[in-house]
């Protein structure tokens, strides 16, 4: 029994080294080559898991399971730090409709493409729409510091794909209770799942942030303060726990929470002595989470099915990528007259929507509870996290540049000849 022990502690100790060893010299080439990082994750991951077969981890296993849960939890929670409700005002009509009904939108077209594509039954096509129809925090905010475009735009996009991945999750695992045969299949009992399950992971998520946050942040009771980076961890994880626990969306919890603590200064609590211990270790923390869920992802892609369907999901993600994403722009940002959007704005959110690691994190689990399909719909969202980032991600700088929404970075010199020196 200690041998067998010992043996998985080597085997999980080995396979933390390899993978963080080899995202690091793949992260610098991404670097280098100016792509994002998770494109060349996935590549190492090929490499190493169907290549080499150095990394032979099943999606089943528990390593695996928990690596995928803890990686989305840490990074949803992130994704809501990084939101400020104070650049929500103009556009929050525009993310909230993008979040939900854009999700559904999405998920729906990209089902019936699957369903007639690929031949998938319905239930198990609506199940892969669920699970590429959010986009990805992850990517999309290294990119933008890298491309500097119009406040409201990126704001919109960014605030979009922090929400949307909360709404995704929660659609992906009330389809799944349907597919598994917990819940029985009727529209009314899953709007209603639907929303009660969102609705308590807010809660949950909103008392768990609120109660961490200000016995960390009080000026006279912040008894945690010394130790906010270990309160921050222990607000995601928790948060996501206890929803859990309650049977209500812990991502959604783990999403509100981060909310809670990225807009500290809404509820009279100062952290900004923290902020930048903080960012520096969610930071860090996202990275070393990408590295584990894309190169994982990348070793247990299977070959032969994605050659045995190439072509439908090549047409299932055209029609996701140059159907349903633009349907859902429109249909999200022409309502909202008070954003006052123009259309090249409208077109470069076309063409933004990077699928990423809640996509890839989601697959993942389905794919261990052994879901009938499951190959298919994991090789069709490798394919369509692989080629969005590649297409959509590595030309968001081109597409800006021609839509005339890329704002020029500020230089010193911009400075000193916009505020020249008084005359003396």
């Amino acid at each position: 029994m200690a041998n067998d022990v010992s043996e998985i502690v080597h085997h999980i100790l080995l396979l933390l080294v390899l993978i963080l060893g080899l995202g690091m010299v793949f992260g610098r080439l991404a670097g280098k080559l100016k792509l994002p990082d998770v494109a060349l994750f996935l590549i190492a991951g090929m490499i190493v898991g169907q290549g080499l077969h150095w990394v032979s981890e099943t999606s089943s296993s528990l390593t695996n399971q928990f690596i995928l849960t803890i990686g989305s939890v840490l990074i949803l929670f992130d994704g809501g730090r990084n939101i400020r409700l104070s650049g929500l005002k103009k556009v929050w009509l525009s993310v909230a409709l993008l979040s939900v009904p854009g999700v559904l939108i999405t998920c729906g077209v990209v089902a019936m493409a699957a369903h007639w594509l690929l031949g998938i039954p319905l239930l198990y096509a609506v199940l892969l729409g669920a699970i590429i129809s959010s986009t990805d925090p992850a990517t999309l905010i290294p990119v933008f510091k890298q491309v500097t475009i119009r406040t409201k735009v990126r704001e919109t996009v960014e605030s979009e794909s922090a929400f949307n991945d909360a709404t995704g999750s929660i659609l992906t695992f009330t389809v799944l209770a349907v597919v598994t045969g917990s819940h029985s299949f009727s529209i009314a009992a899953s709007i209603k799942e639907f929303v009660l399950t969102a609705a308590g992971g807010i809660l949950v998520g909103g008392v768990i942030g609120m109660a961490l946050a200000f016995v960390t942040a009080h000026l006279k009771l912040g008894w945690f303060r010394d130790y906010a980076t270990i309160a921050l961890v222990v607000t995601a994880i928790g948060s996501y726990w206890i929803g859990d626990t309650l049977h209500v969306s812990g991502f959604m919890a783990t999403f509100t929470a981060g909310l809670v603590w990225g807009n500290t200064d809404v509820f009279k609590l100062d952290m900004n002595d923290k902020l930048h211990e903080m960012g520096h270790f969610s930071d860090n923390m996202t990275v070393i989470m990408r590295m584990l869920i894309f190169m994982l992802l990348g070793s247990q892609v299977n070959f032969q099915v994605i050659w045995a369907h190439l072509w439908p999901s090549l047409g299932v993600i055209a029609v996701f990528m140059l159907i349903a994403r633009p349907l859902a722009v429109l249909i999200c940002t022409l309502p909202d007259r008070r954003a006052q959007w123009s259309w090249n704005e409208i077109v470069f959110m076309f063409w933004v929507r990077e699928t990423g690691v809640i996509p890839a994190a989601l697959s993942g689990m389905v794919a261990g509870l052994g879901v009938q399909h499951a190959d298919v719909i994991a090789s069709v969202t490798f394919l369509a996290v692989l080629l969005t980032i590649l297409l959509q991600a590595g030309t968001t700088a081109y597409v800006a540049k021609r839509l005339g929404i890329e704002e020029k970075k500020e230089t010193a010199g911009d400075r000193l000849q916009s505020n020249p020196k008084p005359a003396v």
